[in-house]
């Protein structure tokens, strides 16, 4: 089985110098985090993009978007920034459905509420989690966190408990 993953920047890649600077999105981390785990699949990582999700526009929706569609493997995992994952799973969701060959495709996207980088991170699980999702669910656009797995069209991220939870359609 092979993965496509496409990076797109967010709190997972984050790096964070000291208490009184500010953050700036890192390279991806998520080869390191396969590779550490010792993976049983062959993946690429596409870094699309190194930014806090607030900052995506929806140019660059469009643009994930497009990327997956065309590439060639049926199975993708997609990190994003928590804030707006669900706009880009929906755009994306929406740019498969229109596209004849977009409908068998598993994209799974994942995020972190705390960098990869820290010894307490989320990062390791949802990849892990987000991994396992992208090989077992059927064709369809998913959002997978805190041990769930979400429709784009059903889920919010509630910043108060500080998880992903669901939601009516938006």
């Amino acid at each position: 089985m092979h993965v496509q993953v496409f990076t797109t920047g967010g709190t997972i890649d984050k790096v964070y110098f000291d208490a009184k600077s500010a953050f700036e999105v890192g390279d991806p981390l998520i080869a390191d985090v396969f590779r550490q785990a010792g993976v049983a699949f062959s993946f690429d990582v596409d870094a699309l993009f190194q930014k806090d999700s607030l900052d995506l526009t929806d140019a660059d929706r469009a643009l994930v978007a497009d990327r997956i569609a065309a590439c060639d493997a049926t199975r993708v995992v997609v990190t994003h920034g928590t804030d707006t994952m669900p706009e880009t799973a929906r755009a994306v969701s929406e740019r498969l459905a229109a596209d004849s060959g977009g409908a068998a495709k598993t994209v799974v996207f994942v995020g972190s509420l705390a960098p990869a980088r820290f010894k307490a991170t989320d990062a390791e699980f949802n990849v892990g989690f987000a991994a396992a999702a992208v090989q077992t669910l059927g064709p369809g656009v998913y959002v997978a966190m805190n041990g769930r797995v979400f429709d784009p069209e059903h889920v919010r991220k509630d910043r108060a408990g500080n998880r992903f939870v669901e939601a009516p359609a938006s």
